[in-house]
């Protein structure tokens, strides 16, 4: 089989998987209903079948699919715009600052004058901390200086979130925050759909405007610029694509770690290390791992005790590490 069809039928066979997992969580979940009623429940106008369909299981499934789309592209983009195999949203800080943004319009009740307060501010906090790495990029900042400055960007998030917790006054507010950051996509409606579609799928598409210019900047800054790249512009666009897709996605699910390191490596051996050919790939292949990792919770602790965030992080940090020695052994 030719080499791009073989790409082509692994991307549609992942984007199947995708929506076959993303069923799967539709179907699931306590009510004793059967997957015919859950599915009629949607078209019906009234019911228990219907507000469950409807309400609860169908939410659900669309998030799992755009937050794990939004990770992964995520994580592909930048990866190809650092030159760096361990960015990603979390790594960086990008997520951490985003969700400083969301508790930021928890913490002050924000959110109750408005839903849009939530995604709006935690783009803003995106917004914050890719800049912060387009800055230390331009300034020749290398593959570990950039790691130290996105754990710095993330840390410093990370304490305000906790300074935010600590002196809020409300403590209902603070319960929101608290169970907000572990990651979650349970207890969300197609008012959450509604908010966060539009900002995923503008940020993948910024990110997927930048596939030539990122194959051109792997051979360096330099050799892009003598290609015919707009490099600022193509920063810029990784940036605000990064910060739309991941603070959407934070606002709607809070934090869910290491996807977007985990997939652009493990299809990277199908696709090769052309950053065009992994971000849409790496999109689908995180939609079916965050939808499938969602089912995974329910089905280790039905009463959802064990947060979607707390497991990514349980999967994914392991990979982070052996990933930093196969690294280090082959430099």
């Amino acid at each position: 089989m030719p080499h791009g069809a073989r790409e082509t039928g692994l991307t549609l066979a992942l984007a199947g998987l995708a929506l076959l997992c993303a069923l799967a969580s539709f179907l699931l979940g306590p009510s004793h209903l059967s997957a015919g009623q859950v599915v009629s429940g949607l078209f019906a106008p009234h019911g228990m079948a219907s507000v469950i369909a409807r309400e609860i299981r169908l939410p659900r499934a669309l998030l799992g699919l755009l937050v794990g789309a939004a990770l992964g592209a995520s994580g592909a983009a930048l990866q190809g715009l650092f030159r760096n195999p361990l960015a990603e949203p979390g790594v960086t800080g990008v997520a951490s600052s985003a969700g400083l943004g969301a508790v930021v319009a928890f913490y002050f009740g924000l959110v109750s004058l408005s839903p849009l307060f939530l995604p709006a501010l935690a783009v803003v906090g995106a917004l914050v901390a890719a800049a912060i790495l387009f800055i230390l990029s331009r300034a020749g900042a290398g593959m570990v200086a950039l790691v130290l400055g996105g754990v710095a960007v993330a840390s410093f998030a990370t304490a305000l979130t906790a300074l935010a917790l600590s002196l809020s006054p409300n403590p209902y507010a603070m319960s929101d925050i608290v169970v907000w950051m572990m990651g979650a996509l349970k207890d969300r409606t197609l008012g959450d759909v509604v908010f966060t579609a539009p900002l995923v799928l503008i940020g993948i598409l910024l990110l997927l405007t930048t596939a030539r210019g990122l194959d051109a900047f792997t051979l360096g800054e330099e050799a892009a610029h003598s290609l015919g790249i707009d490099v600022h512009s193509l920063r810029r666009r990784v940036v605000v694509g990064v910060a739309f897709a991941t603070g959407a996605a934070t606002a709607a699910a809070g934090a869910v770690s290491f996807v977007g390191l985990v997939v652009p490596h493990l299809l990277r051996p199908f696709y090769g290390y052309a950053p065009s050919r992994l971000i849409l790939p790496s999109a689908l292949g995180a939609a079916a791992l965050v939808c499938a990792a969602d089912i995974a919770v329910r089905l280790i602790s039905p009463d959802e005790k064990l947060p979607l965030g707390v497991l990514t992080a349980l999967l994914g940090a392991p990979f982070f590490v052996w990933l930093i020695l196969r690294m280090r052994r082959e430099t």
